[in-house]
């Protein structure tokens, strides 16, 4: 019994052990395929940012299938992204700030740097100094960690801001910098990004030939690695460059090229600065009726309504996902909770269960060893009236002896009588006997051997007395 008890314990164990490794290995399986396809997804970003959303958003399903923080904290934060070229600011901003909320429960601080610098580019055009904010949490954070990455995406950002803002010289010095940082890391994308940037400021800076010669090659590069959103905002500037250089026809190209590689990425606001770019063209050809006159005043009429409405939206976003995400994380610390809770109680169960068959093996060896102590103790009695027995008969035998040449007359008569008696003696301890062994090979219930033993020592005891009165009148016979 004992060893059943051991070998279902060790099994128990050996089936609890396998059981988490399995679930072990096929979470850590799933959360690779999660961190795979955001991965995939931030990498289309600039080719297909529609494409972003998507894969971003089966990463985020299988994350949160597998209650996987990091997992959704960064496929909120890639489908962003997408959004973010697409167009869609309001839904941008919304599952950035979902993202900084899971990347603040789990304490993650290279997650909320990338955020703050992609929420940073979100209000870069409409709400500066929120703009600045975020870029220099994101600096402070990559110094506090030393992560070239992080800093080297701080410096972009820092650089397209104060680009925005006119400061060349600070923006030339940030795109240097970054993209310092970017070659030491090998990340050929931001290296395009950053010298795309430096060929802007040159270009605000009136130095068309080395700002042509920049974006040029940035352009190329950008080709070669399919970077549809890089092509059409560089083809912009160059149409740009060719019209204030009197290159008309170059401009005319580009505007084309442009207005392609915006229509793949479906970038409206893209076309429409193309169009603008093709009036500006035209303008200057004095094509006017190509130019449709009205068409500046209506853009920037148009673009002044929309950044108003987009700062104002942005606000109202920004304070309604604040008060929404305060109310995920008591919302997922009450989940938690209630996990640590099943966790708990499922680790108590299985240690109750593991008591509970560790104590029935310990109660089954202490009654086996009261049960062996109980027929040690038989045992001994047993033969200690083995030996009173041995010990009666020696002496009868001895008396025997002695009468015997005192009772020569009755010799025959009283040697009959004895052998009689002496094989009625003899018939209960050949049963007493066989009892004992029946007893040991565990043929016979104890409590019915010991009764069985009693009646054989009453008999012989019987038999006994019966012996000794049987002598006494024989003796006063005598």
């Amino acid at each position: 019994m004992k060893k059943l008890y051991s070998a279902l314990l060790f099994l128990f164990l050996a089936l609890s052990v396998h059981a988490s490794d399995s679930v072990k290995n096929l979470m850590s399986q799933d959360t690779s395929d999660v961190s795979s396809l955001n991965k995939g997804a931030y990498d289309t970003r600039l080719t297909n940012p529609e494409q972003t959303v998507i894969i971003g958003n089966k990463a985020l399903a299988l994350a949160i299938k597998l209650n996987y923080d990091k997992g959704i904290a960064e496929a909120y934060r890639t489908i962003g992204i997408g959004q973010y070229y697409l167009n869609m600011p309001e839904e941008s901003i919304n599952s950035y700030l979902s993202a900084l909320t899971y990347f603040l429960k789990i304490g993650d601080e290279r997650g909320e740097a990338r955020v703050d610098n992609n929420i940073g580019n979100l209000y870069k055009d409409n709400d500066y100094d929120r703009s600045l904010n975020y870029f220099n949490k994101a600096l402070a954070i990559g110094n506090k960690l030393s992560d070239k990455s992080i800093i080297a995406s701080a410096y972009l950002n820092l650089g397209n801001f104060y680009s925005r803002k006119q400061g060349f010289n600070e923006a030339l010095k940030y795109y240097n910098q970054s993209k310092s940082l970017f070659s030491e890391l090998k990340d050929s994308v931001n290296i395009i990004q950053s010298s795309r940037n430096i060929g802007v400021v040159y270009f605000r800076l009136n130095q068309l030939d080395l700002a042509e010669k920049l974006l040029t090659d940035a352009n190329k590069r950008s080709k070669e690695r399919d970077l549809n959103e890089s092509v059409a905002s560089i083809d912009l500037t160059l149409a740009d460059l060719y019209i204030k250089a009197n290159k008309l026809d170059k401009a005319d190209n580009v505007i084309a090229e442009g207005l392609t590689y915006s229509n793949i990425i479906k970038d409206e606001k893209l076309v429409l600065d193309f169009t603008y770019t093709g009036y500006e063209l035209e303008y200057k050809r004095k094509n006017y009726l190509k130019a449709l006159g009205y068409l500046k005043e209506v853009y920037h009429r148009d673009s002044v309504d929309e950044k108003t409405n987009l700062t104002s939206q942005l606000n109202l976003y920004f304070i309604k996902n604040k008060q929404e995400a305060e109310q995920r994380i008591n919302q997922l610390n009450e989940q938690r909770i209630q996990y640590e809770n099943v966790r708990f109680w499922g680790a108590t169960t299985a240690a109750g269960l593991c008591l509970i068959v560790i104590g029935l093996l310990v109660n089954n060896v202490k009654r086996k060893t009261k049960t062996n102590i109980q027929l040690t103790s038989l045992n001994t009695e047993v033969s200690r009236q083995k030996d009173n027995l041995d010990r009666v008969n020696h002496h009868l035998e001895e008396i025997i002896d002695e009468r015997t040449k005192d009772l020569q007359i009755k010799n025959k008569k009283l040697s009959e009588y004895s052998s009689y008696l002496s094989h009625q003696i003899r018939g209960p301890i050949a049963t007493l006997k066989g009892l004992m062994n029946l007893e040991k090979e565990g043929l016979v219930d104890m409590q019915e051997c010991i009764t069985m033993m009693n009646k054989c020592v009453l008999e012989i005891d019987e038999k006994i007395i019966e012996m000794s009165d049987m002598m006494h009148d024989s003796k006063s016979a005598l």
